[in-house]
C-alpha cells in the first residue's frame, strides 16, 4: 500500500480543542494525512478566557522532535506557539535540517487576547526561525509587529508583505481578516503577488482559526500540492469552517473542522 502522508505540528496546547495543535490534528486528518504533535507549551484555556501558560523546558521540545524524526518523519510541518525566545531557538535549531516544506504560523496573541509570545521571544522568531521557512502565515497585528507598519489596505499587504519575504521565508501569506473590507489573503513568493478573497461571515465562532488555516495549509504541502494550491484548497476549508461552526462555548467558539475538504 502506499504510504500515507504525514504532517508534523510544533505548537502549544487547547485543552479545549479549538486551537493549537488539537486543531492542527483534527485539521490533519480531514485531510487524509497521518498527525504528528510536539508539545511546545500548555495553555489553561477555553473559548472565553486563557488563564495560564506554561511554556516546556527547550530541551524536552528538542527531544520530542528528534523521536518523530528519527521514526516517522513527516512530509510537511508547521510551528504555532512556541512560547519563548529559548523554544523558539531551540525549534530553529532543530528544523535546520529539515528537507521539507515547514510553515510558520507567528502565533503571538490567543483570540481572547491573552500574550503567547515575549518581544525577545518575537525577535527570535523573526530572525531564526523565519529564514527557515518554507511559508510564513502572520494575520495583520502580525505582520505590523514584524514590519512596524501600519496595515489599513490591500496595498498596505502587499508592502508588508514584500518586508516580511526579505526576512528570509521562501513565500508570506498575509491573512486579511483584520481588514475592514473583506477578508482578501495575499500570498507573495518573490516572483508574484496572488489573493485569496471571501465573503466575511458574520459570526464570533472564530476560535482557532489561523491554527486550522495553517494546518491546512501544512497538509496540502504534505500530499505535494504546489504552494498556491495548497493555500487555495485551505482557504476554502476555512471558509467552510467558519461558515459551519457548531457554535460551542460562551464565548468566542471554534471553527468547525468537520468542514469538507475540496
Amino acid at each position: 500500500m502506499p504510504q500515507m502522508p504525514v504532517a508534523l505540528t510544533i505548537g502549544g496546547s487547547d485543552p479545549s480543542g479549538g486551537a493549537g495543535i488539537q486543531a492542527d490534528l483534527k485539521t490533519f486528518h480531514q485531510f487524509g494525512v497521518y498527525g504528528e504533535a510536539v508539545i511546545a507549551l500548555l495553555t489553561v484555556q477555553n473559548s472565553v478566557r486563557v488563564s495560564r501558560v506554561e511554556v516546556m523546558d527547550a530541551e524536552l521540545v528538542v527531544e520530542q522532535i528528534a523521536a518523530v524524526m528519527e521514526d516517522i518523519p513527516p512530509d510537511a510541518a508547521k510551528t504555532g506557539a512556541l512560547g519563548s525566545p529559548e523554544v523558539v531557538e531551540a525549534v530553529a535549531r532543530a528544523v535546520a535540517n529539515f528537507e521539507f516544506p515547514l510553515v510558520v504560523d507567528p502565533v503571538m496573541v490567543s483570540t481572547q487576547g491573552r500574550e503567547l509570545l515575549s518581544p525577545a521571544a518575537i525577535q527570535a522568531l523573526r530572525e531564526l526561525l523565519l529564514p527557515r521557512a518554507t511559508l510564513v502565515m502572520p494575520n495583520i497585528p502580525e505582520a505590523e509587529i514584524f514590519t512596524g507598519i501600519k496595515i489599513c489596505s490591500l496595498d498596505d499587504v502587499r508592502r508588508a508583505a514584500c518586508l516580511i519575504r526579505s526576512m528570509g521565508p521562501r513565500a508570506v501569506l498575509i491573512k486579511g481578516g483584520h481588514l475592514k473590507t473583506e477578508p482578501t489573503d495575499v500570498l507573495f513568493d518573490g516572483a508574484g503577488y496572488r489573493e485569496f478573497p471571501a465573503a466575511r461571515i458574520a459570526t464570533p465562532h472564530t476560535h482557532g482559526t489561523g491554527c486550522t488555516y495553517s494546518a491546512a495549509v501544512t497538509a496540502g504541502l504534505a500530499v505535494g500540492l504546489p504552494l498556491p494550491e495548497a493555500v487555495a484548497r485551505a482557504k476554502r476549508f476555512v471558509h467552510e469552517a467558519i461558515r459551519g461552526n457548531p457554535g460551542l462555548g460562551h464565548g468566542r467558539g471554534p471553527v468547525n473542522h468537520h468542514a469538507e475538504v475540496s
